[in-house]
């Protein structure tokens, strides 16, 4: 009976061996399912194709390439790519700091500092403003005790900030104003006179002295010419020789009081000779009309300020005040002697005066940036 068993399992066994499945002719993919795609590879036969297999005719898909996010999707809709933002059809071509804002509409491509200024250097000083100590307690009932201990402290602290500049061109913001700024040459100046009334450490320059105060000071002092809101508004204010000079600065942070060798630099970008730049008086060519406002200047002396320095004829203070719309006068931060090196400007000639004088005279101010 054992014998007869197993022999009907080989017959069985050689029986399901030998027989083999048919293929279903409408099956050309061969995924043992008759589906969209299969009828679509028989139409094919007729002169049509799915190359992106999506569904629709490539004759009506506007898009077949499976490259794109939306090829299966709205078969009139042209082809549309992920941008680098991970967006279909996004078109955002950068984003370089990988914030997620495309750069083309970003307003800092890359990190803004403690200060907010993108890309900047940050705070120039931390200041702590309170510490509190936090504490914790436990209690030990087998000595009926409590201990109590520390855990941490929350600090409070702020930020100093320097005025942070970027490219020339740009305005500096400094105590309150915005200044513009002009490249000549090589170097970066104010395009307005300095109108500031503390030095940039933050001190009070002395101001409204008397003028019999004014011509015995060895000090730094400023004033406004006639001490008239609109000449403050036109000319910005005026300051002896001794607040240039002053160790807390008169100019902002990365800013100075240019150097007569600074303003001979310039003058010498405008086209001044090396031997013109170097002698006294009035000296050049049409320097001074460079650098003259087209506007302002008393008997017709206008300049044409193609140089961008936009100078004003803001006058002087001896003690009085004269000169307003006749001269502009800046000083540099360079002694010669008990006096000091100054530029003058004025209506009837074209190029740049160089003199020194008194200390106490009271003059325009322009800054330059420090030298990187």
């Amino acid at each position: 009976m054992k014998h007869v068993i197993t022999i009907a399992a080989l017959l069985m066994s050689s029986i399901g061996i030998a027989q083999t499945e048919c293929p279903n002719a409408h099956d050309s993919n061969g995924d043992g399912a008759v589906t969209i795609s299969d009828l679509l590879d028989l139409l094919g036969l007729f002169g049509d194709a799915d190359s992106d297999q999506d569904g629709t005719w490539d004759s009506v898909d506007a898009c077949v390439d499976t490259g794109a996010c939306n090829y299966a999707a709205n078969p009139t809709e042209a082809c549309a790519y992920i941008d680098v933002l991970g967006i279909c059809g996004g078109g955002c071509e950068g984003d370089i700091d990988g914030d997620g804002i495309c750069d083309d509409v970003d307003t800092c491509v890359g990190d803004l500092d403690e200060c907010g200024v993108c890309n900047g250097p940050g705070p120039t000083e931390i200041v702590i403003e309170s510490i509190t100590i936090l504490y914790d307690s436990v209690y030990a009932p087998q000595i009926d005790t409590w201990f109590v201990f520390e855990v941490g402290a929350d600090t409070t602290f702020s930020y100093t900030c320097a005025p942070y500049f970027g490219d020339c061109g740009d305005p500096v913001s400094y105590q309150g104003y915005d200044y513009a700024t002009v490249l000549i040459g090589d170097y970066c100046w104010f395009a307005e006179n300095l109108r500031s009334e503390n030095y940039e450490n933050g001190d009070v320059i002395p101001s409204n002295l008397s003028d019999s105060d004014w011509e015995n000071t060895t000090s730094g002092a400023v004033a406004v010419y006639g001490e008239s809101a609109s000449n403050l508004e036109a000319y910005g204010r005026l300051y002896n020789w001794y607040a240039g000079d002053d160790a807390r600065g008169l100019c902002p942070s990365g800013w100075h009081v240019p150097t007569d060798s600074e303003w001979m630099t310039m003058e010498m970008a405008l086209g001044m000779s090396e031997a013109e730049a170097n002698d006294t008086g009035w000296r050049g060519t049409d320097q001074g009309t460079q650098m003259k406002t087209e506007y302002g200047w008393y008997d017709g002396g206008n300049g044409t300020n193609s140089s961008g320095f936009s100078g004003l004829p803001g006058g002087y203070r001896f003690g009085n005040f004269q000169f307003a719309g006749y001269y502009g006068a800046w000083w540099s931060s360079s002694p010669d002697g008990i006096d000091a090196w100054y530029r003058v400007l004025d209506p009837s000639n074209e190029g740049v005066s160089r003199a020194s004088f008194y200390p106490t005279l009271g003059m325009s101010v322009r800054c330059v940036q420090d030298a990187e």
